[in-house]
Formats: C-alpha cells, sequence, structure tokens
C-alpha cells in the first residue's frame, strides 16, 4: 500500500466499522472495569488484614508494593514487544492470573502467601493494560483522547465500585468470601477472548497505524525531555493518589471515628469522582489541546489538597470529590500526549505510564506507611497535599497542537 493511499485507508476503515468500533471500545471500557474492580478488592480488605494478622501500616505498603511492581515492571517490556509482535491471547491469558490471584488471596493464612497472591494479581494487570490500552485507540477511529479516556474511565468505576462490593460481601462474613470476586474474573475472560479475535481480524489496521511517523516536529533530545516531564507530573500525580487509595479508610477512621463500612462510602464517592474527571478529561484534551488540560489537573488541584488536612469531616467528602475530578482529567491527556510524540509504539507508552502509575503507587504507599508508622495518618496527608505544586513543571511541556 502506497504513502498515499495509507490515510484514505484507515479512514475508510474506521468509517466502516463506526458501530463495531464503538462495541469494542465498550468491551475494553467493561473488561478495564472488571480488572480495576478485582484490583480494588486488595486495599478494600487492608484494614481486615490489618487486624486479622496483626499487620503495621509498613506491611500493609509493602503489599501494595509487592502488588503494584509486579504491575509496573513488566508493562513496559510487553508493550515494546506486542508493537513489534502482537499478540492476542495476551488479553484472556493475563485475566487467567488474575483469577489465580484473586481465588489464592481466599485461601491464604499467612502474610507472605498474601504477598504472592498480590504479585499473580499484578503480573495479570501488566499484561493486561498495554494490550487493552492498544486495542481501544485502534477502534478509536481517530479519536484517541475520546477512546483512552473511556477505556480509562472503566477501570476508574470498577475501582471505585470494588470497595462498595468488598463491604458488602468481605468485611462482613471473612476474607473467604474474596473468592466471590473470581466470578467476576471469569466473565472477563470472556470478553477479552472476544476482544482478542476481533484484534486477530484487525492486525492489518494495526500495521497501517504501526507506519505513522511523527508531525510535531520535535527533536530526539526535545522529545526524550518532555517525556521525562511527563513521567514526573504522573509521580504527583499517583504518589497523591496512594495516599487515598491505601491509606483514606485508616484517616478516615482514625480522625473521625467512622466505622470500616462508613469510610468505604467516602472513599467510593473519592474514586467515583475519580472515573468522572478520567472520562471528561479525554475528550475535553481532543478540544482544547493536552497541555490545557494538564495545567488545569494537576496544579489547579493544589489549593484543594492544600485546604484537605485542616478541614472538617463534611468538607472532607467534598474536596475529596473534587481532588478525584481535577486531578483524574490529567491522566488521559497525558498518555496521548505521549503516545503522540513517538507514534508507533502505543503498547509501550500505554505499559510505561500505566507501569509509572502502579510503580509511583506502589512506592508511594510503601513509603507513606512506613511515614504514618512513625508521624501518624494526618502527617501523612499534610506532607502529602504539597505534591500537586510539582504541576508547575507543565510549563516546560511543548505545544503539539495542529
Amino acid at each position: 500500500m502506497s504513502t498515499s493511499t495509507a490515510p484514505s485507508a484507515t479512514a475508510s476503515v474506521a468509517s466502516q466499522a463506526s458501530p463495531l468500533v464503538m462495541r469494542v471500545i465498550g468491551a475494553c471500557a467493561l473488561a478495564h472495569l472488571i480488572n480495576d474492580l478485582i484490583q480494588s478488592v486488595l486495599p478494600s480488605i487492608y484494614p481486615m488484614l490489618k487486624a486479622n494478622y496483626g499487620l503495621s501500616f509498613t506491611q500493609v505498603g509493602l503489599i501494595t508494593l509487592t502488588f503494584q511492581l509486579t504491575a509496573s515492571l513488566l508493562q513496559p517490556w510487553i508493550g515494546y514487544h506486542t508493537d513489534r509482535h502482537p499478540k492476542p491471547w495476551l488479553l484472556p491469558a493475563g485475566m487467567v492470573c488474575t483469577l489465580i490471584g484473586i481465588v489464592m488471596l481466599a485461601c491464604v493464612g499467612t502474610f507472605g502467601a498474601i504477598l504472592i497472591a498480590s504479585a499473580l494479581v499484578g503480573v495479570g494487570s501488566s499484561t493486561f493494560h498495554p494490550e487493552t490500552s492498544r486495542v481501544a485507540r485502534l477502534a478509536s477511529g481517530g479519536r484517541y483522547g475520546l477512546a483512552q479516556s473511556s477505556f480509562q474511565v472503566g477501570g476508574n468505576a470498577g475501582s471505585a465500585f470494588g470497595p462498595l462490593l468488598a463491604a458488602a460481601i468481605i468485611i462482613p462474613y471473612g476474607q473467604g468470601n474474596v473468592a466471590w470476586f473470581g466470578l467476576f474474573a471469569v466473565f472477563a475472560i470472556g470478553v477479552l477472548f472476544g476482544l482478542s479475535r476481533w484484534y486477530r481480524q484487525h492486525l492489518n489496521l494495526f500495521k497501517l497505524k504501526q507506519g505513522a511517523r511523527a508531525t510535531h516536529g520535535l527533536s530526539k533530545n526535545r522529545v526524550t525531555a518532555t517525556l521525562v516531564v511527563l513521567a514526573l507530573l504522573v509521580f504527583s500525580k499517583y504518589f497523591y493518589m496512594a495516599s487515598f487509595t491505601s491509606y483514606f479508610t485508616f484517616y478516615l477512621i482514625e480522625k473521625f471515628d467512622l466505622s470500616v463500612t462508613h469510610s468505604q462510602l467516602y472513599l467510593f464517592l473519592f474514586l467515583g469522582s475519580v472515573a468522572l474527571g478520567t472520562f471528561f478529561g479525554g475528550p475535553i484534551g481532543d478540544r482544547i489541546g493536552r497541555k490545557k488540560v494538564i495545567w488545569f489537573s494537576i496544579l489547579g488541584v493544589a489549593p484543594f489538597t492544600l485546604a484537605l488536612p485542616y478541614v472538617d469531616l463534611f468538607w472532607t467528602g467534598v474536596l475529596s470529590m473534587v481532588i478525584g475530578f481535577v486531578l483524574a482529567s490529567a491522566f488521559s491527556a497525558i498518555v496521548v500526549f505521549a503516545q503522540e510524540l513517538v507514534p508507533g509504539n502505543v503498547g509501550m507508552i500505554a505499559g510505561v505510564f500505566f507501569g509509572l502509575m502502579f510503580g509511583f503507587s506502589g512506592i508511594g504507599a510503601a513509603l507513606l506507611g512506613h511515614l504514618a508508622d512513625i508521624r501518624g495518618i494526618e502527617y501523612v496527608y499534610r506532607l502529602c497535599s504539597y505534591l500537586p505544586l510539582l504541576g508547575v513543571l507543565t510549563v516546560l511541556l511543548p505545544s503539539t497542537d495542529k
């Protein structure tokens, strides 16, 4: 196929497959919802595990670190390899690994076994994210921000509903009921098997998009520097998010004397706001530019994070929702920004940035847990409130808008 016919062919495929494309994006979002719903079970049962096994905050942080490092370290390599050698079968295979890990988590009785189960769930995540993100982009019809945010909002919705289901199914009845979440994994395996078949049938579209060339006109050194800045922005965002996903329930219980179930409702409100912010961030980035969304999201959230440690329970709930919505709007914009910098490496970029997300969250959870043991959980929130100020680094990003 000649260069002159490639764009028209791409447009033709996208336009002819429009109803099917939307179904594929929806299936990617649904699979992401289930994947992250299952993963959110782990932090949701931290208070129960801490009480049952006499764990310290440091050990709780190590559980998160184990899960998120196995996810983060493998993702870029899987993305890099599958950018060059597509492997549709990895989609259901990764969820099988997650299924094994979640069933094991229901049965184990020692801290070491909990770490192994957490690692298996992390390995499942490392194969899921780069491959499914690529499928969503292939089915986007050129609306990359919309596809990425739709895919990501599925994961955020799963993360929001996971704590509610854990509070209803696991907390009242015990650790063994974690196994019920294996049914979600079985369903997701079926969804991902269907996606793998669509992916295999559309590998010609994958190869067509692989030939895309960069049009931003930036030098290699400038591209590298920009990717470093984007990574630092992801660091500030997800290091702060780790304080919520791993310790927000502990903060509410200690400061406001809430029950575990009541604290999970506040966590749900925060994670639900994260899902909404993610959904709106991608399409807005398509319309007004990625850089403007990043400015608003990371630096713009700083006044709210700085106020959070000093307000009462009502305003803690309100501010946590504002923070979740504003902070989450940047992630789709950051991922698509990076993918536009290095076209042809969709899976690797998705792996690097999803991997950075997990890695920074895991390291952050471990360090913040140790700090909470030493200085108290309220001190952790006062310290983390300054992290969004790193959003000023957005000034270093080039403008790539056409």
